[in-house]
């Protein structure tokens, strides 16, 4: 497994070498979204208030940020899960040209359909660090503020050195956690062989 600094915003070159299972820091211009903003844009129809040619990273985020002596002042950062998003994870890659998502778990295969036809790839936090990253990321605007609410806000960051990331669905579609399920299937049913449990075994209900 390789480890590679990137800076935004994203290449095909970038993108195209991240193999699942690598790891990534990530710098640049990035901007953040959770269900409520994908759901104002893609069901009901608003227009993207920004451009995202130049920030074609996506964090799956709500963040903690505050207001002091005019200007905001992020207080707690975490990703998260991005499978929460699928139904619109195909439309944010393919109309926000996005090269890079970064969220907490993973996303479904139509997403890793369209990644593998735009070149953009999946990453997931290798630790939970909230706070340890605040250092690292800058507040730089915020958009639909007013429209959608502090957490729901498309928030635009200034990152440096962001990570440990671990890629897991890269260009070609492949998915670290799809992999890491077969692996585990087939070690529980080793298991369960050698402890003499059926393999048809169901756990107890207490209720």
């Amino acid at each position: 497994m390789a480890e590679f600094y990137l800076n935004g915003p994203l290449t095909d070159g970038d993108v195209t070498k991240l193999k699942i299972g690598d790891t990534v820091y990530v710098s640049g211009e990035v901007f953040t979204c959770r269900s409520r903003l994908q759901k104002y844009i893609f069901d009901e129809n608003h227009t993207l208030p920004f451009s995202t040619e130049g920030r074609n990273i996506l964090i799956h985020n709500g963040p903690i940020v505050i207001k002091e002596n005019g200007k905001w002042r992020l207080v707690s950062f975490m990703p998260t899960s991005s499978i929460r998003f699928e139904k619109w994870g195909a439309k944010s890659v393919d109309e926000w040209n996005l090269k890079m998502i970064i969220g907490k778990t993973t996303m479904g295969a139509e997403t890793a359909k369209m990644m593998k036809e735009k070149k953009c790839v999946h990453v997931s936090p290798r630790s939970v660090s909230p706070n340890l990253w605040v250092d690292s990321i800058e507040v730089q605007d915020v958009y639909l503020y007013d429209e959608l609410g502090k957490i729901e806000a498309a928030w635009f960051f200034k990152i440096k050195d962001l990570g440990p990331f671990i890629v897991d669905i890269d260009c070609e579609g492949n998915n670290y956690f799809d992999n890491l399920d077969g692996k585990i299937a087939q070690s529980k049913e080793k298991a369960l062989e050698k402890l003499g449990i059926d393999k048809d075994y169901k756990f107890t209900k207490l209720y």
